[in-house]
């Protein structure tokens, strides 16, 4: 079965990757991915923080240079991120050695030119394109959603300028006017779009007074969101499309496709079941494929979009009404 997409001008020999996880940080993780079969290798995330916070430690040494050592101690902690932005770079370099599948390097802004200085030096360092993860809460009342969507097109136009590499841009589920914007950015140069990033929701503790961050992995039903976008913008935008969070099994990833997904990234599938479960959700794509008779996975790709799709209400307000309507009490206990 011929498995082959093009994503991020990388040609590829399917379109399972590994999404933006932890696995990266270990390199017996990483070829554990590469023998599973993955198509590409997405790093997690480095944060504009985690810079500015090295340069800011940076600088308060430098102006202490006769200060007793005992004195670091009272600098401000760095975050809690397994790798720095130096170790990252490093580590960037060491997986392009350890694999021969593309590798994907991530970066994590809030402001434009927080992006730009790591944005080239991933490029040195071997990256074969660049995710930039748009994750942004816009928490003040007086903030347009012009002024929210502006912020995302300043930073592709930023990064766009400075490197050469295949960007994708990341995006959460929460913007007004999404088909708008994915136009935008496509017209901008951007060559991919990751749907989506996920919004860790925290929860509180009554007892304690404290918010408190709670990480929960995803589950086949988060695919539906990916689904119903991937299909309203396939052959509507010029970039390549990737579903992000909810592709558990094989039919999971044959959905995304069907939808319109030129790639498909896996991590809560991969953190639960080990890197070998890549192997067993392309088997099961492949063995799906075949036994429906498709000759090629391209043959699928975007049947069920909002353009080729038998009922394209489905994706459209008619399938809220008749979703509503189609509820009926269960026998009573």
């Amino acid at each position: 079965m011929n498995l082959a997409t093009t994503y991020l001008g990388l040609s590829l020999p399917h379109p399972l990757m590994s999404g933006a996880s932890p696995l990266v940080d270990d390199l017996d993780m990483v070829r554990r991915l590469e023998d599973a079969g993955a198509a590409a290798i997405v790093m997690h995330s480095l944060f504009e923080e985690q810079i500015a916070a090295e340069e800011q430690a940076a600088i308060q040494v430098a102006g202490h240079d006769d200060s007793f050592g005992e004195a670091l101690s009272y600098l401000p902690g760095s975050p809690p991120f397994a790798l720095g932005p130096d170790r990252y770079l490093e580590q960037l370099r060491r997986i392009r050695e350890a694999v021969t599948v593309p590798v994907i390097a991530s970066l994590n802004g809030v402001t434009a030119s927080g992006w730009l200085e790591y944005a080239r030096l991933l490029e040195q360092a071997g990256a074969h394109a660049l995710e930039l993860n748009v994750y942004h809460v816009a928490t003040d009342p007086a903030e347009t959603a012009f002024a929210v969507e502006a912020r995302v097109l300043d930073v592709l136009r930023a990064v766009r300028a400075a490197v050469r590499l295949p960007l994708a841009v990341k995006l959460s589920p929460f913007y007004s006017a999404m088909g708008h914007l994915a136009q935008e950015l496509d017209q901008l140069g951007a060559d991919g779009l990751v749907l989506f990033n996920r919004f860790y929701q925290p929860d509180i503790d009554p007892e304690a007074l404290e918010v408190v961050p709670a990480l929960q992995l995803s589950d086949s039903t988060e695919l539906r969101l990916r689904l119903r976008w991937l299909a309203i913008l396939h052959g509507r935008v010029r970039l390549g499309l990737a579903a992000s969070g909810g592709v558990h099994t094989g039919l999971d990833a044959l959905k995304a496709v069907m939808a319109g997904a030129d790639a498909v990234q896996l991590v809560s599938a991969l953190l639960r079941h080990g890197p070998e479960h890549l192997a067993v959700v392309r088997e099961d794509l492949t063995r799906w494929l075949e036994e429906h008779e498709y000759e090629s996975l391209a043959q699928a790709r975007g049947s069920m979009s909002l353009l080729r799709c038998p009922d394209p209400a489905a994706f459209e307000r008619a399938n809220y009404l008749h979703v509503l309507q189609s509820w009926r009490p269960g026998p009573a206990r």
